[in-house]
């Protein structure tokens, strides 16, 4: 099987990927949702897919690459996981990549504004925040009114990526003002200071509890239902290789994507 790179910044993108392109149907060809069986024959996509991801992806997404060049074995999915505003400011800028998986519609806004979105994006996934502690609990955090005590030492993702945007939403049901020592600019940020021990608590999604082990504890509290993340997600206008970008958006949205989802702790739409 062909090797998958990972890439963690979109600089890495700028210096060395180069994408390659497919001949087919065009791009805005709306996905399906089949049963992500192989495509056999002369029409089954090759080269190089590259997928921008938001960080609360990694895991299932890296997962599914694997599966996804098992079953299309010419293809090579290369994927860069950051803060979806991030992704989408790269796009925007330039950046080339064949598909946008975004954490949140608003992030989604600006692809769609300039026009970069080869179809309607359509929402695979969504998502909600639990607390996050290390593991023993050390701090004794029981729910969101810790976040405004000043004696411990609390992490929350900046309000511009989306887990922050969901924090706002949820302190403000709560009528609470958080007291943040650290903002950081993606979930996974936050939650390796948590694994750490470096904070007594951060609010991550879900998925990130349970993808951490035994590392950190999650607590849940009832303003979560106030602030679900929808995960959208779109073939990209100027994909070099629109096949592999379509195949790749039906593979996740297959049964096959979705149990791998709702194993990662993701609810479906």
């Amino acid at each position: 099987m062909i090797g998958r790179r990972l890439i963690g910044c979109a600089a890495a993108l700028w210096l060395g990927l180069v994408g390659c392109g497919a001949s087919g149907p065009p791009a805005s060809e709306p996905p399906g949702s089949g049963s992500g069986s192989a495509s056999a024959g002369a029409d089954a996509p090759s080269g190089t897919l590259t997928v921008f991801a938001a960080a609360s992806l990694t895991d299932v997404f890296t997962g599914l690459g694997s599966q996804f060049e098992a079953e299309y074995p010419d293809v090579t999915v290369v994927f860069s996981y950051a803060a979806s505003s991030t992704l989408a400011q790269q796009i925007t800028q330039g950046a080339p990549a064949d598909v946008f998986a975004s954490a949140s519609p608003t992030t989604m806004q600006p692809v769609m504004a300039a026009g970069l979105n080869a179809a309607a994006p359509v929402v695979f996934a969504q998502n909600t925040l639990q607390i996050a502690v290390p593991a023993g609990n050390p701090g004794d955090v029981t729910g969101l009114a810790d976040f405004t005590d000043p004696d411990l030492t609390i992490a929350l993702c900046a309000e511009q990526v989306p887990c922050g945007d969901a924090a706002v939403t949820v302190f403000s049901a709560a009528g609470l003002t958080p007291q943040p020592d650290t903002l950081e600019q993606d979930v996974r940020a936050a939650l390796t200071k948590v694994s750490l021990g470096e904070v007594d608590a951060a609010l991550v999604y879900r998925t990130d509890v349970l993808g951490s082990g035994d590392a950190v504890e999650g607590i849940d509290f009832p303003e979560a239902g106030e602030a679900v993340n929808d995960y959208p997600m779109t073939v990209l206008s100027a994909s070099p290789n629109p096949d592999a970008a379509a195949a790749w958006v039906e593979f996740v949205r297959s049964p096959t994507g979705e149990a791998a989802l709702a194993d990662a702790g993701f609810a479906l739409p």
